[in-house]
């Protein structure tokens, strides 16, 4: 039985017809200990059927760990979205409810090209001179992790410092214990510093940079 019914496959063809770059999308998957591997197998095939510039392409995380190394991948299901080059984009988890939608947004922001920052923003993003890594913990129910996922995925697109993810809380349980993760969204950065809730992308920006030790 298809993820997406008539009414909703028309809808996201209708959002796919604009795309102007080819966009790939890498999927890493197992065999074992996996839930959702083959459901997120499964809808990300059914939205790749719905446009000619999105391609799929499926590895078992074991199989290829050399290119899930590359990619830093360490968990499944996990996905990858880049076009001609890898922008640092990550979704953890099936990108499923609210996160479906924020799937098509990234996907049309990466293949156009452009993060849709300003150049204030952009303009304090390049002070950037760490690795940065984000890591967003959302639930599909959530209507606002939508808004702090696509703006971390959009600091990856602008800065080859940034790394963003999508982690989907209740698929990766120790993980969402470790970072005591209460409620969401709740961004994680590096490892060890917390931002709770929602918040206004310039405002996710100055939070990064403060926390890189970047001055505005």
């Amino acid at each position: 039985m298809p993820f997406l019914d008539e009414t909703v496959q028309g809808e996201v063809r209708e959002q796919l017809a604009g795309l102007e770059q080819e966009v790939s999308l890498l999927l890493f998957t197992s065999e074992e200990d996996c839930q959702f591997c083959d459901e997120t197998r499964q809808l990300m095939a059914e939205v790749t059927d719905l446009s000619e510039k999105v391609n799929l392409e499926v590895r078992d995380l074991e199989e290829s760990r050399e290119v899930a190394e590359h990619y830093q991948i360490d968990k499944v299901p996990a996905l990858v979205v880049q076009s001609e080059q890898d922008h640092g984009i990550r979704f953890y988890g099936i990108p499923s409810g609210y996160e479906f939608g924020t799937l098509l947004e990234i996907i049309r922001l990466v293949s156009q090209d452009d993060p849709e920052l300003s150049e204030e923003q952009r303009d304090k993003l390049s002070r950037l001179q760490h690795p940065v890594h984000l890591q967003v913990f959302v639930t599909p129910t959530c209507p606002y992790c939508p808004r702090s996922v696509v703006a971390a995925q959009k600091l990856a697109m602008a800065s080859e410092w940034v790394r963003a993810d999508m982690v989907e809380a209740s698929e990766f349980p120790e993980l969402t214990q470790g970072y005591q993760v209460q409620g969401v969204p709740r961004t994680i950065m590096n490892e060890e510093h917390h931002l709770e809730g929602a918040v206004p992308e310039e405002h996710l920006l100055e939070w990064v940079l403060s926390e890189a030790g970047v001055s505005a």
